[in-house]
C-alpha cells in the first residue's frame, strides 16, 4: 500500500504540475504580446539610440579586467557625469567651453557590460548577452545619481520585468553598486542561457518529446520523453537565478506496459498500479552537464538503463 501512495501522490503531483505551467504558458503567451507593443519597442529604441550616440561621442573606451573594476572607478565614473552636468548648467552651452583632460568622455568595457555617460547625471549599462559563443539581446538599465553624495537609483531599463531586478536594487545598489551592476549581468546572461538551452533541445530533439513547460525565467523546466516501454518525466529547478545548471533534479521511468495493465484491470487489483523508478544517471548528466548534452546522454543510455531497472530487478 506505501508504494500504491506514493505512485498517486506522484500522479497528483505531476498533474497540479502540470496545470500550473499550462497556465503559465498561458499568461507567458499574454504578457509576451503585451510587452511587444509599440510603448514597449520605442523604450529599447530611444534607449539603444541614446547608448549609441553616447558611445560615439566618447573620446576612448577602456577594456578593463580583474582589479580594475572596482568601486574607486565606479565613483571616478559618477564625478565625471556630475562635472559634466555642472559645467553644462554653468556654461549654457556644451561647446562654450573646451573640452579639458577632466572632461574627456569615457567608456569603459567589463567583460560583457559596457559603461558610459549619459546626458545630465545619468550612467548607462550595457549589457551584452551571448550563447555559444553567439550575441544574443541587447539589455539597458540606466542609474541617475542626483547628486555625488546620494545613492543611485534605476531610472529605466529594458531587462525582462520577471527578472528580480527591483529586489536587487534595494538590496544592493545602496549599499555596493559595483556588485549591483555585475549582478544584473549574471541575471541576465544565465536566463539568456536557459532559454536557449531550451530551445536548442526544442529544435533538436522536439519530435521525441511529448510535453514541455517552462516558466518565464526558465528557473522551471518540466518535460516528458515517450519511449514504447516507458514514459520518463524531467523536473529541473534554478533556486538561483545566476545557475545556468539545476540543482533540484527529479527524473522518472513509468513502466508504461504496466500502466496499460492497472486499467486494464479491476478497481480492486491495485497492486497492478506501476511503480515509478529514478533514473540516477540522468539526473547526474543534468546536474553537470548543458540541457541539451544531458538529453543526448539521456537518450544514448535509455534502453540499457529501462532493461536493467524493469526487467533485471525491481524499480527504485
Amino acid at each position: 500500500m506505501g508504494e500504491v501512495n506514493f505512485m498517486q501522490e506522484e500522479d497528483i503531483r505531476l498533474e497540479t504540475t502540470r496545470a500550473r505551467f499550462a497556465n503559465v504558458v498561458k499568461r507567458h503567451a499574454q504578457l509576451t504580446e503585451r510587452l511587444s507593443r509599440d510603448s514597449d519597442k520605442m523604450i529599447f529604441e530611444r534607449l539603444q539610440r541614446e547608448f549609441e550616440a553616447a558611445r560615439a561621442s566618447q573620446s576612448q573606451e577602456i577594456n578593463l579586467d580583474g582589479e580594475q573594476w572596482n568601486d574607486g572607478l565606479l565613483a571616478t565614473v559618477r564625478e565625471q557625469v556630475h562635472m559634466e552636468a555642472d559645467r553644462k548648467t554653468t556654461s549654457g552651452d556644451a561647446n562654450d567651453m573646451p573640452t579639458s583632460h577632466f572632461q574627456e568622455k569615457v567608456t569603459y568595457r567589463v567583460g560583457n557590460k559596457v559603461i558610459c555617460c549619459l546626458e545630465g547625471t545619468r550612467i548607462g549599462i550595457l549589457y551584452e548577452t551571448s550563447f555559444a559563443g553567439e550575441p544574443c539581446e541587447l539589455y539597458h538599465c540606466v542609474l541617475e545619481s542626483k547628486s555625488f553624495l546620494e545613492k543611485m537609483t534605476v531610472l529605466e531599463h529594458t531587462i525582462p520585468f520577471f527578472l528580480p531586478i527591483r529586489e536587487v536594487e534595494n538590496d544592493l545598489l545602496s549599499s555596493n553598486a559595483m556588485r549591483f551592476i555585475d549582478h544584473i549581468g549574471e541575471l541576465l546572461q544565465a536566463y539568456v542561457d536557459r532559454r536557449e538551452q531550451v530551445r536548442l533541445v526544442k529544435e533538436l530533439y522536439g519530435n521525441q518529446i511529448g510535453e514541455l513547460y517552462h516558466s518565464l525565467p526558465y528557473h522551471m523546466i518540466e518535460f516528458v520523453l515517450e519511449d514504447s516501454d516507458c514514459k520518463v518525466t524531467v523536473s529541473l529547478r534554478y533556486p538561483d537565478l545566476v545557475s545556468v545548471l539545476p540543482t533540484r533534479v527529479k527524473v522518472l521511468a513509468w513502466p508504461m506496459h504496466q500502466y496499460k495493465k492497472s486499467h486494464t484491470s479491476s478497481a480492486g487489483a491495485m497492486g497492478s498500479q506501476p511503480i515509478p523508478a529514478r533514473l540516477s544517471y540522468a539526473e547526474d548528466a543534468l546536474r553537470t552537464m548543458s540541457l541539451p548534452e544531458a538529453y543526448a546522454e539521456i537518450v544514448l543510455n535509455l534502453q540499457q538503463a529501462l532493461q536493467q531497472m524493469f526487467q533485471g530487478g525491481s524499480p527504485c
